[in-house]
């Protein structure tokens, strides 16, 4: 295997895989807050159980991933784990 197929080998291990993946990114139209809030609790809630969730909050931190949940944090509060935050 290689080295970078090994170290993405944590995504086939993430709770977040299948149908309810559509939660972890805003939808094509403008959200209310209230729905963001809701979407993205629910997204946090699979997290909480996910094996692999510091790898995936890693990878996101790592790549500067600018949307969705990932490793259980959103764009915001994944900034302040970047440099120079």
């Amino acid at each position: 295997m290689s080295s970078q197929r090994a170290a993405d080998a944590w995504q086939v291990k993430a709770a977040c895989r299948g149908p309810q993946a559509a939660v972890f990114f805003p939808p094509a139209y403008v959200e209310r807050k209230d729905q963001k809030e809701e979407r993205e609790a629910r997204a946090k809630a699979i997290c909480a159980t996910c094996p692999v969730r510091q790898p995936c909050l890693d990878y996101a931190i790592q790549i500067r991933e600018p949307h969705g949940i990932w490793g259980g944090l959103n764009e915001a509060e994944r900034r302040q784990f970047l440099p120079g935050s």
